[in-house]
């Protein structure tokens, strides 16, 4: 992995050689959600990903996101490597009308070994794959977290001994993640990755999802329908090609310089054929 190019992605290359501490990964987590965008547009280029850590890293150091197995996994070599002791989870996303569960369709990370002073336990919960999520890293221990529009609750899972359930806002896309205790390996997602990225059962497959979170809310693009939660919130259809793609460089930092023409003329018919059948 390139480190120095990684952390200059994050706008944050001192920290190449700074010790482990809970306030650089509050940085680093910050910057990495606020630089490098929730995205599944691959899917829709028919493009597929692997799971492979330094395959995802080197995505995003084209200028590219990913969702939650290439985001996470992606930061959490990154993070081993700046020396922080990192463990990866199988957790379980519950979406709006589904039941909790280690599913399997969400990977989650905690990092140990930081305590500061309003953390004396050193454990944290860093998620940089949630989409609109976390914009920060949560103590491990249970309460109430309010992080810009959200509010976030942390608490013992009811659903696998031993592991944690984060509660969503319930402005939030999803209810709330689950995850065990058990260091998971990335090979324990493959069949969910192939699902998520293949199925047309798949809300990844449906609906061509792009989100970024800062410090007072969330861009979110679901299709050609532009919003934004939070400080300032509005709503708005793309109406054209050139603002579609004028709001992923803008908005979500994504030029797709690593997409060719036509393969934007064909992603903005399918997205725009969608569009016309999600309205009839």
């Amino acid at each position: 992995m390139d480190i120095p190019s990684y952390l200059r992605r994050l706008g944050l290359p001192e920290l190449e050689h700074a010790p482990p501490s809970a306030a650089a990964l509050r940085d680093l987590h910050i910057a990495h959600v606020e630089r490098v965008s929730y995205e599944v547009l691959e899917i829709w280029l028919g493009r597929p990903t692997s799971l492979d850590p330094l395959e995802s890293a080197a995505r995003i150091l084209g200028g590219r996101g990913g969702y939650c197995y290439h985001l996470n996994g992606a930061f959490s070599a990154l993070l081993a490597k700046l020396g922080y002791t990192v463990t990866r989870h199988v957790a379980g996303a519950q979406m709006r009308g589904g039941e909790p569960g280690i599913t399997g369709n969400h990977l989650a990370l905690t990092v140990s070994g930081l305590p500061d002073e309003a953390n004396p336990g050193g454990g944290w919960l860093v998620d940089v794959g949630l989409g609109d999520g976390l914009h920060e890293p949560l103590p491990l221990v249970a309460g109430t977290y309010r992080q810009g529009p959200h509010t976030y609750g942390l608490r013992p899972s009811e659903v696998v001994p031993g592991g944690w359930r984060l509660d969503h806002d319930p402005g939030g896309s999803f209810l709330g993640v689950d995850f065990g205790p058990e260091p998971a390996a990335m090979s324990d997602f493959a069949a969910m990755h192939d699902h998520q990225s293949t199925s047309p059962e798949s809300g990844f497959v449906r609906v061509a999802v792009v989100q970024r979170r800062d410090a007072r809310g969330v861009d979110s693009l679901r299709g050609l329908v532009l919003s934004r939660l939070g400080v300032g919130a509005d709503r708005v259809t793309l109406e054209s090609a050139r603002d579609y793609y004028a709001a992923l460089a803008d908005v979500f930092a994504l030029p797709l310089d690593d997409v060719s023409g036509a393969d934007k003329d064909r992603l903005w018919g399918r997205l725009h054929a969608a569009h016309e059948a999600w309205l009839s």
